[in-house]
């Protein structure tokens, strides 16, 4: 039997049987390289949909699969920098340090939005290279996607063809999805909304929503009791349509906000896994779009608008 096994394993072709290691910081990033990569891709996701990724532990288990890690897959534009560079320093893994092919920013793929042109402590977490939660644009997710791929057949070129066959599969079917989630979204176009965190920009833009407030006072600064106050009176008389607030935050301060205005708080999963309903990516649009548009006021049998 053994002699069975050995022979079976040299008919195997060897490009078939070698899989990447791939670290991804984020769930959304594990997701896309699950699609773009398949069986191909043995895949680390350093975070769950329910930890807020601006705070992780660069913990010894975190080293260990950085140290064998062939490519790592982050968002950037420093979004991780309260763990990562700790984590690549620790690991001593050269082919996925800064500038080498294993390394792939997310963010730096594509156009970001907010960059700030001055920077103080006093601000709060401001990040320098703009905002880093590209992955909630669904245009500029295949961007990423391409540039993944590509980076992929660099590192991998024995299978660069089974990339580039799985990335346009992948790219002709979000595109179909695409389109059906702008149609849907469509009404909501105009409506104006409060966040918790700065970190809906790109879903906001690419939906047409209009962000007229946040809850925290200065990013990453949880509001005090005098900050919901103010926000409370300069909102009273120009009440948004909705909350909007991700899996993993507190809810505390939007649920107050929101019953003082008599406004809805929504809870989006944000990213791959935030709740049941949002397995990979496009189950994450499907699910985003479906609570936005279940949102809307209905109208009544008597032709008044419902809540």
């Amino acid at each position: 039997m053994r002699y069975l096994i050995a022979f079976i394993l040299l008919l195997v072709p060897a490009s078939s049987m070698a899989q990447l290691n791939v670290f991804a910081c984020e769930p959304e990033w594990a997701a896309l390289t699950a699609s773009l990569a398949g069986d191909q891709a043995d895949i680390f996701t350093a975070t769950t949909a329910l930890q807020n990724p601006h705070h992780i532990e660069a913990r010894p288990s975190l080293i260990a699969k950085m140290r064998n890690a062939d490519l790592v897959v982050c968002s950037g534009a420093e979004l991780e920098t309260g763990w990562l560079p700790l984590l690549l320093r620790t690991s001593s893994n050269p082919r996925v340090q800064l500038n080498q092919p294993g390394y792939f920013e997310a963010a730096m793929q594509v156009e970001r939005l907010d960059i700030p042109t001055q920077i103080d402590r006093s601000q709060g977490d401001v990040h320098s290279q703009g905002n880093p939660h590209v992955h909630l644009d669904p245009h500029r997710l295949l961007k990423i996607g391409a540039a993944l791929s590509a980076r992929l057949q660099a590192i991998d070129a024995a299978n660069a063809a089974l990339y580039a066959q799985r990335l346009q599969q992948w790219q002709q079917d979000f595109n179909v999805q695409l389109s059906q989630w702008q149609q849907t979204a469509a009404p909501l176009r105009g409506k104006t909304v409060v966040v918790y965190h700065d970190n809906w920009k790109y879903l906001t833009e690419w939906l047409g929503l209009q962000q007229i407030a946040t809850i925290e006072p200065r990013p990453g600064i949880p509001p005090s009791g005098a900050d919901q106050k103010r926000l409370l009176e300069k909102l009273s008389q120009t009440k948004p349509d909705f909350i909007l607030v991700a899996a993993f935050e507190d809810t505390k301060a939007a649920d107050w906000l929101g019953d003082k205005l008599q406004v809805r708080v929504i809870i989006l999963p944000f990213t791959v896994g935030g709740d049941k309903q949002s397995g990979d990516l496009t189950a994450l649009f499907n699910r985003t779009v479906q609570l936005l548009q279940q949102s809307q006021p209905t109208q009544s049998s008597s032709g008044q608008t419902a809540p």
